[in-house]
């Protein structure tokens, strides 16, 4: 069931959101807490309502470009859409700055990509007070910008988390401390990677590792002390995602970025996706912000998060990068239930667990393991109990609607050249209405 904001003349721009709290109780199903469990099961830490119903046999819809008719999709909102992100680009009355300097977008439904979108630009201003460069020296976005994804870097860590679920080797209810011994400090030893994944482990937010010597930032991590008991609250926590791509480490015997790229983008055919890209293709990466603390001037090919850059650009919670094509591809992947071109990255049974509310008790906070679930801030009208995404602080977001078969892509490098001028907020709505209002009203299945 889609959301109610696809009914009436909803505004695009300036969107008022009013969402409907869904509390839904219940308990997993048999099979799938088997599969998370191992031989003996125990109850899950976090109550969690039913999974996505099981479907038939899985399709393997290989993307391809086409019109928004082919799959029962008005194409009148969604032009709506593309010339409201277009708009953010530029200025406008009571907004000096633009709210982000370039963005690309992409919608896709049933496999059919119906749109794709590059405005504004990937370079275009010479320092942080935002002097514009000379016209011959900025640079325009182009449908295969690679953006600085920010935390959708979570998704891919989770997926690597779940993988290893797959695997055997890895039991979400089991203590994290099970797989990185030195995360029992200071009193974190009942804590589940379960609650990592969901963050409600306790932890707090963050802390600026950068400011900490090299050796002792990673440790900073693994011993720091919960704020509350684990699922006691939810807070959004990098902390978490840093926790667990060390997990992936250690029960890989690999680094992350390696895993990533062997189990997750390779697969998948993503050759634009990554950590660290290749400086071959720095001219086609979107410049982030200029940065004083610390003090490294124009970002621009490295990861604009402080800590995942002080970690060495490769951390769970930040650091990959990617264009709107690639992020079709994981989309299109999740909708056929782990698979794209026949090559299996997930379980039908795991990503259907991914896609399920396990924060009940947080209504406010629907969270599947790695992905958020029924945001309406940012999904807008798709938004619904298994429509699950994620937003990344540099301007991006992917949202994947299970019950429609849609995929909303959107990148914008919004910090450059200042994390203080852009908004992109409003962008994020607006495209997501858009395909929204396109699938019709409530009920409607093309």
């Amino acid at each position: 069931m889609r959301g109610k904001l696809r009914h009436g003349n909803v505004p695009l721009r300036g969107i008022a959101i009013v969402a409907i709290l869904l509390v839904i109780a219940g308990a997993a199903t048999a099979s799938a807490t088997l599969l998370f469990l191992g031989e003996q099961p125990s109850p899950p830490q976090l109550a969690a309502p039913p999974p996505i119903p099981a479907p038939g046999p899985e399709p393997d819809h290989a993307l391809r470009d086409g019109q928004p008719g082919e799959v029962g999709l008005n194409p009148a909102p969604i032009a709506a859409a593309q010339g409201q992100l277009a708009a953010g680009t530029q200025p406008s009355p009571g907004h000096p700055h633009p709210s982000y300097a370039g963005e690309v977008s992409l919608l896709a439904r049933d496999g059919v990509v119906v749109s794709r979108q590059a405005t504004g630009f990937a370079l275009r201003y010479a320092d942080a007070q935002g002097p514009e460069l000379p016209a011959e020296q900025q640079e325009k976005t182009q449908n295969d910008t690679i953006f600085d994804l920010a935390s959708l870097t979570k998704l891919f860590t989770s997926i690597a988390v779940l993988q290893l679920a797959d695997d055997g080797r890895v039991n979400l209810n089991a203590p994290v401390a099970d797989y990185v011994p030195e995360f029992a400090a200071s009193g974190k030893q009942k804590i589940t990677v379960q609650e990592l994944l969901t963050h409600t482990s306790g932890l707090q937010a963050k802390i600026e590792l950068w400011r900490l010597p090299p050796p002792a930032r990673l440790p900073a991590v693994l011993s720091a002390t919960p704020q509350n008991p684990p699922g006691a609250v939810y807070r959004y926590s990098d902390l978490n995602m840093i926790t667990l791509g060390v997990l992936v480490e250690r029960m890989s015997g690999r680094p992350l970025d390696a895993v990533v790229h062997d189990r997750i983008t390779a697969p998948l055919g993503m050759t634009d996706t990554g950590y660290r890209p290749p400086r071959d293709k720095l001219h086609r990466i979107a410049a982030t912000e200029f940065e004083t603390d610390p003090p490294r001037g124009l970002v621009r090919g490295e990861v604009q998060d402080e800590n995942a850059w002080s970690l060495g650009g490769v951390a769970g919670h930040a650091g990959i990068f990617s264009t709107a094509d690639d992020l079709a591809v994981l989309g299109q992947a999740l909708l056929d239930g782990g698979t794209y071109r026949n090559q299996r990255i997930l379980r039908p049974e795991t990503v259907r667990a991914m896609l399920t509310n396990y924060n009940t008790a947080f209504p406010r906070n629907a969270h599947g393991l790695g992905f958020e679930l029924d945001q309406p801030w940012y999904m807008a009208g798709l938004s619904g109990p298994h429509t699950a995404g994620h937003t990344g602080f540099t301007g991006t977001s992917l949202v994947i609607d299970p019950g429609s078969r849609s995929i909303v892509v959107l990148l914008t490098n919004a910090v450059h050249p200042s994390r203080t001028w852009g908004s992109i907020g409003p962008a994020r709505l607006e495209i997501a209405q858009g395909m929204a209002l396109a699938l019709g009203p409530p009920g409607h299945d093309g």
